[in-house]
């Protein structure tokens, strides 16, 4: 059965989500604009991020940078210590990259059709999708996570959603309405709200009348994909004061993961452990462990520390005051390695 899209629309202009970079339906009804900038950096920091995560990260970005040419005139250092905390790094990097050649190719004007976003860095279909259907109505199916899953049920859907990616944008491409952007929302808001991950509040449910699954059991959908084994790696971090209790940091490499933010010393990541290597000599004591999941791989991490008397052989990086580690672009993993040798 053919999705609703008005009962949808209604259910949404009672129930929309208020969100910090969201124009309100009542609000989009009396001609407000969303603008394409906010939404482009909502959808950049939803990527594997919840809302609440999001939420302040957003306001601090739109205060520090409220237009994307404050953006792409912000030092790329920043713009990574203001990510620190959100994760995937990557996406703080083609964030800045991306507000770069809005300004370079599109004069700081940011564009609202998918054609013209997936020119951009970093902005794949669905995001190009998201930004074009919400800022100019663009009529175009908006999939995210919580849309497959509102999809999977109502289908039914047999397989795993990866295994029925086209049936489900079908599905949804076929319902969009003249109020695109509005129902893109609503969509992703039935899926955060009603038909969440443990739980389908079936009877308040607009779509309960074509849904499928609701007839038998709607937590059953989406069916699990099998997946794989996440492999352990192994490594260690130094953490290493001086006289004056500093602590000595340095940037990452310009590519791969966690690129260009800032970290301790640390050995390779490998798949056996090993004895720790000391980067100079020092009274190095264990402090711990950390253990930390990435996406593809589960990382423990010994923690040792010393406080080093001779610092003329550390020239790749800098000392920092533990009073002001807040200012340094340091992703979580170093942050709880600092926390494990004792800057707090």
């Amino acid at each position: 059965m053919p999705l609703d899209s008005g009962a949808v629309l209604a259910w949404y202009d009672q129930h929309a989500r208020d969100l910090p970079w969201r124009v309100s339906p009542a609000d989009r009804a009396r001609g407000v604009r969303p603008d394409p900038y906010r939404v482009w950096l909502s959808e950049v920091m939803l990527q594997q991020t919840t809302v609440a995560a999001v939420r302040d990260y957003f306001v601090r970005f739109t205060s520090l940078w409220p237009t994307v040419a404050d953006l792409a005139a912000a030092p790329l250092d920043s713009v990574l210590r203001e990510w620190a905390g959100l994760g995937y790094y990557a996406r703080a990097r083609n964030l800045h990259a991306c507000a770069a050649a809005v300004v370079e190719q599109y004069g700081g004007v940011f564009p609202t059709m998918s054609a013209e976003l997936l020119t951009l860095p970093g902005i794949g279909p669905y995001t190009a999708a998201a930004i074009a259907a919400i800022s100019a109505d663009e009529h175009v199916a908006v999939v995210d996570g919580n849309v497959d899953r509102v999809l999977a049920r109502y289908l039914a859907l047999g397989v795993p959603v990866r295994d029925g990616k086209d049936l489900i944008r079908g599905t949804v491409q076929a319902a969009v309405p003249a109020r695109a952007g509005d129902f893109a929302q609503a969509m992703m808001d039935l899926g955060a709200t009603i038909c969440a991950p443990r739980a389908a509040s079936c009877l308040v449910c607009p779509l309960q009348p074509g849904c499928t699954g609701t007839r038998s059991d709607p937590l059953a959908y989406p069916v699990k994909a099998e997946k794989p084994e996440r492999p352990t790696r192994y490594g260690h971090a130094f953490v290493m004061r001086d006289a004056s209790g500093d602590v000595y940091l340095r940037s990452r490499p310009p590519t791969g993961l966690l690129a260009k933010m800032t970290e301790t010393p640390v050995s390779d990541w490998t798949g056996t452990k090993s004895d720790p290597a000391f980067p100079v000599p020092g009274d190095w004591s264990h402090r711990g462990q950390v253990v930390h999941v990435f996406t593809h791989f589960r990382l423990e991490l010994e923690i040792w520390s010393a406080t080093i008397a001779d610092i003329s052989t550390l020239e790749d990086g800098w000392w920092s005051d533990p009073r002001q580690l807040d200012n340094e672009a340091l992703p979580t993993l170093f942050r709880k390695a600092l926390a494990v040798a004792g800057f707090e």
